[in-house]
């Protein structure tokens, strides 16, 4: 399965995808079938290192949305990103769209990150009253729009926003901190997970954890993440 556009198809809103050492085998592909399967009509492609397209500002300003996948280790991610922080940044304040899931979430943040929060970011695990207590994949429940929710998690953030901020929190998780947040930076905005409401079937099969159904928590961060 192919998430390109052949030559020729027409003037779609092009979504770049990272692929790369800061990310892992997965994550990226079930972040662009997301973006490609649903209704935003969006020519994705994957940037990064060896990819088919080079992740910089020249092929930031051709897109409407560049989505940062699940991968490692925040530090390691970051030292590996480090130089395009602020061809993203500059991105983003221009008008773009930033979509973070799990890593991509940790880097939205600032410490280290990209800075594109109204706040920064931590360990979910860390956090008083957190139901997960270790970095295993496992499954974790959220109140999405106040509904509870049960949702993939492979060690994600929190969202940790100024008082004040900008920003919608689309979900909490079961202790009531921030999991999925909405927010504007400059004249773009900024969409982060902490969980992986993308998660295909295999993510679940291949840990021996019953099944969820939660595109609808995925679709509706990408929604309000391009919404005007």
């Amino acid at each position: 399965m192919t998430h390109s556009a052949s030559p020729g198809g027409g003037h779609r809103p092009l979504a770049l995808v990272y692929r790369g050492p800061a990310s892992k085998p997965g994550c990226p592909e079930a972040v662009a079938a997301l973006l490609a399967e649903g209704p935003w009509n969006l020519d994705v492609r994957f940037t990064g290192p060896r990819q088919e397209m080079p992740l910089s500002a020249e092929s930031l300003s051709r897109a409407r949305v560049y989505a940062q996948p699940g991968g490692g280790t925040l530090r390691w991610a970051y030292w590996r990103l480090r130089r395009r922080r602020d061809a993203i940044r500059d991105f983003v304040q221009g008008g773009g769209r930033y979509l973070g899931f799990c890593l991509g979430g940790y880097l939205a943040g600032a410490t280290p990150g990209f800075g594109l929060l109204p706040g920064d970011t931590d360990q979910y695990i860390s956090s008083p009253g957190c139901s997960v207590h270790d970095e295993s994949n496992t499954l974790v429940g959220v109140r999405w729009h106040g509904r509870p929710r049960t949702v993939f998690f492979q060690d994600g953030p929190y969202f940790v926003l100024d008082q004040g901020a900008d920003a919608t929190v689309l979900a909490t998780y079961d202790n009531g901190t921030p999991a999925m947040v909405v927010s504007r930076f400059g004249a773009g905005r900024v969409g982060v997970t902490g969980p992986h409401p993308e998660a295909t079937e295999d993510w679940y099969t291949d840990e021996g954890l019953p099944l969820q159904y939660t595109l609808d928590l995925a679709r509706d961060l990408v929604e309000s993440t391009l919404a005007p």
